[in-house]
């Protein structure tokens, strides 16, 4: 049986890069096993599945990437093949392959591609399944002669780093069918199969692989789905609190044999995949392991030690210098507030790291305040430099940054990054802000409220740092208050 997954189903929305981004390193960070993309080439204001996956490959660490699910009409087997090998390759073996036999076949024929009755499009999925995994292996030049796919005697390679499974969208019974016989996983959706169709499918499924001679255990099962975190239950499926969440999910997981789950978050889509990850799977998990008498699996570790990743410093632009020796007093003058203002954020976020000290010894306290006072109290430091922080960042962002640029274009690289940090620290913040949150439910959290502070002031120290370097000298000398 397959150990349980949980994922982040997310949009390749063009026009949401930013948004998308932030939420794959978020998924990574939070633990998740999977990001799938949908892939929809015809959708003009997508992005390319697969260049959006090579992308994400290189935000992440440890999360595993699926398309969900690559349009075979419009990615030839072999091509597919090669490029879902390289992918696995570049990414330390974090690729799996979601399969569909194409659907929206105007917009796929307007594209170039070829129209397939049902029948055919079946057809053609076998067919590549077997073209993919011939070109995995290693062996002679691949010769293969199929109704809708010929190799003429092209070499494998290159060789994934991992077996990559091969993942298959069906709804259908055929398509049922052919998951069951030839498909190292299958993907279904809530939103075209509710758990109530699902779990008849899963039986469709699972007698084809018996049929085949194979174990329907080894067929990974994978949901998408979607729903809402309400206070209070809701009548439908995945609508209500986390343990409602938790419950349902369980039942599919023993019921249907249903082995991932991959959430599409809502419009709070950052607090969905928060919720999903610290309250949702640990639960699923706990529930599963018990009844089927495995050990609890072990949690991962509640934070990671602190990196700078979060700000990609490497991508940082830097924009041309000018002597500042060229600077009159009053210029430098102007360019030193920006630091004095910053030295005022940094000496605050060293009293909210204190507080948590003084929390942490049991000996002492705030101003001579009970345990859980003093952990109310530092909650409200930490709210508090949040909103003190949050003004801050958004003058800069709605004046000063306006300022800068309208004097001078070429900052436009700086600012950009500089305003992609914000949102970054921005989401530090209010991880802080929920520890502190859970501290006043569960005093064993203070490690965490330490863990995230930690973070927050090596970020923030980055970013201003960052900021002073490139921005003292011009806002001293185009005359910009800070």
């Amino acid at each position: 049986m397959h150990d349980l997954w949980f994922g982040a189903f997310l949009s390749p929305e063009a026009e949401g890069r930013d948004r998308l981004l932030r939420q794959v390193t978020l998924a990574d960070r939070l633990g998740l096993d999977l990001i799938g993309i949908q892939d929809h080439p015809y959708q003009a204001g997508f992005l390319d599945t697969w260049t959006l996956l090579s992308a994400i490959a290189g935000r992440t660490e440890r999360i595993r990437l699926v398309p969900d699910v690559a349009n075979l009409p419009l990615r030839p087997p072999a091509v597919l093949a090669r490029a879902a090998a390289s992918l696995d390759l570049l990414s330390d073996g974090r690729v799996e392959l979601g399969l569909g036999a194409g659907a929206f076949w105007d917009a796929i024929a307007a594209m170039g591609g070829r129209r397939l009755s049902p029948a055919e499009s079946i057809e053609a999925l076998a067919e590549a399944v077997t073209v993919l995994r011939a070109l995995w292996t290693p062996g002679e030049p691949v010769v293969f002669e199929g109704n809708h796919y010929r190799l003429g005697g092209t070499r494998p390679g290159p060789f994934p780093a991992h077996p990559i499974g091969i993942w298959i969208g069906a709804i259908k019974r055929r398509m049922l069918e052919l998951t069951g016989r030839m498909g190292d996983g299958w993907l279904c959706s809530s939103f075209y199969s509710p758990p109530e169709k699902v779990a008849a499918q899963a039986k469709v499924l699972d007698a084809a692989a018996e049929d085949a001679g194979r174990d329907p255990a080894e067929i990974r099962k994978v949901y998408n789905i979607g729903g809402t975190f309400a206070p209070l239950p809701g009548p439908g499926f995945l609508d209500g609190p986390s343990a409602l969440w938790a419950e349902q999910l369980t039942e599919l997981a023993l019921g249907v044999g249903m082995t991932g789950f991959v959430l599409a978050p809502g419009l709070e889509a950052e607090r969905d995949l928060r919720t999903f990850a610290e309250e949702v799977a640990p639960a699923v998990r706990e529930a599963v392991a018990k009844e089927r008498g495995r050990p609890v699996p072990e949690p991962e570790p509640a934070e990671r030690p602190v990196v700078l990743t979060d700000l990609d410093e490497a991508a940082r632009p830097r924009a041309p210098k000018h002597d500042p020796a060229a600077l009159t007093p009053e210029q430098r003058r102007l360019g030193r507030r920006l630091v004095e203002v910053h030295d005022g954020y940094r000496q605050e976020m060293r009293q909210v790291q204190d507080a948590i000290e003084q929390v942490a010894e049991p000996q002492e306290t705030i101003d001579g305040l009970s345990t859980r006072q003093n952990h109310w109290t530092l909650g409200t430091y930490c709210a508090t430099f949040r909103r003190l922080l949050t003004v801050h960042h958004t003058i800069e962002d709605e004046t000063t940054f306006p300022a800068v640029l309208e004097a001078e274009s070429t900052l436009a690289p700086v600012i950009k990054k500089l305003e992609q940090e914000h949102e970054v620290i921005a989401e530090l913040l209010a991880r802080l802000d929920e520890a502190c949150v859970q501290l006043l439910r569960n005093p064993a959290r203070l490690g965490l409220v330490r863990a995230r502070a930690d973070r927050l002031a090596a970020a923030l120290s980055s970013h201003f740092a960052y900021e002073e370097e490139e921005l003292m000298e011009p806002i001293g000398r185009l005359g910009v208050r800070a």
